[in-house]
């Protein structure tokens, strides 16, 4: 079972645009299989008259309360030897309940699969990887397999032992480009540690709607959306989040002007590039949640995690990475009659 970050550990901040949420919390079924634990108990006085669902509560406490009704809709409870199929019904004192325990979808989701994981550096400390667009970076709701930490698992087994099987940081799931992953605890935690002292440098190229000034700072504080759950925002109750833009170029598509930008992060909120560039009128291009009309025939947003810089881990040498615009980018750049983006060289 993929570990949960020690709680001595800083919460690792992205490298690149999304920050770390929480993994959903991963409820025991007694094995990693797809088998169902049977449990039986008779109700007793005191559970006369309560519901079906509060009981089951008590008798399986591992689980939610919401994926044991799940389980009675699925018809795998019965009282007496009959169906049950509301969890509300209402319980009486001596009364057999039966349920058969199947696993969460959580549960069954950290599993080695095998994939192509386009892996351009490795070593016994660490690999870096050039995740495509469409890939979720690690399990949840929605996508309970086919992410990285899927593919991680099956690519080296020691992950199984790792916090987030390795990963320490993730990019949204059509976001392209460079992730950082440890393969051992004392990688994963000093890879930890560098991230939240702003010790990976993290460099994106982006195609964004409007003429973006030469030079651009985005210093402003987000939070979650007080509306929208699944937007992020800037307010002030927010965290410090700061992007530093650089225009490398400027087109035209569907007579409005698109610029193409190289964004240096300071932080590693949620959205951050994203959710700056729409604050300040220049929303990515096919990010069809902060504004950012579809366009160059790009159906997702316009967002590229081109270089990683950071020392060694456990060696120290510095090390720098940089990754080739994605093909539909690469398109999408060609359309505008511009060359590919040329990064300045930095140092880690």
């Amino acid at each position: 079972m993929v570990q949960a970050l020690p709680a001595d550990e800083p919460t690792p901040q992205a490298c690149g645009d999304e920050e770390w949420d929480a993994l959903p919390d991963t409820e025991q079924d007694g094995g990693a299989d797809d088998k169902a634990e049977v449990r039986e108990a008779q109700v007793d006085a005191q559970w006369h008259g309560q519901r079906l669902d509060r009981w089951l509560v008590q008798m399986a406490p591992e689980f939610s309360r919401n994926h044991l009704q799940s389980l009675i809709e699925r018809g795998c409870v019965s009282i007496n030897e009959l169906p049950a199929n509301s969890a509300s019904r209402k319980l009486l004192a001596g009364q057999r309940v039966r349920i058969e325990l199947l696993p969460t979808q959580e549960s069954k989701a950290f599993r080695a699969e095998p994939m192509a994981l386009n892996i351009i550096f490795e070593d016994e400390h660490l690999l870096v990887l050039n995740k495509a667009s469409g890939m979720v970076v690690h399990p949840a709701s929605g996508n309970w397999s086919g992410t990285v930490m899927n593919g991680l698992l099956a690519h080296h087994p020691v992950a199984a032992t790792l916090p987030r099987a390795g990963i320490v940081h993730r990019l949204d799931k059509d976001t392209t480009g460079l992730m950082l992953v440890g393969k051992s605890l004392a990688a994963v935690t000093s890879l930890t540690r560098m991230i939240a002292a702003r010790e990976v440098h993290r460099e994106y190229v982006a195609l964004a709607y409007g003429r973006v000034p030469e030079d651009m700072v985005v210093d402003v504080p987000i939070r979650r959306d007080l509306i929208s759950r699944i937007k992020m925002a800037v307010l002030a109750t927010g965290k410090p989040s700061r992007t530093d833009v650089y225009l490398l170029g400027l087109g035209e598509a569907n007579s409005h002007s698109i610029s193409a930008v190289h964004c240096v992060l300071h932080s590693g909120r949620t959205h951050q590039i994203r959710v700056h560039l729409a604050f300040k009128g220049y929303p990515v291009v096919a990010d069809a949640l902060y504004g950012g009309a579809q366009a160059l025939g790009l159906t997702r947003q316009a967002l590229h995690a081109a270089r990683l810089s950071f020392a060694h881990p456990i060696l120290g040498q510095p090390l720098q990475f940089d990754a080739p615009l994605p093909q539909d980018l690469a398109d999408a750049w060609a359309a505008l009659d511009l060359p590919a983006p040329c990064l300045p060289q930095t140092e880690p």
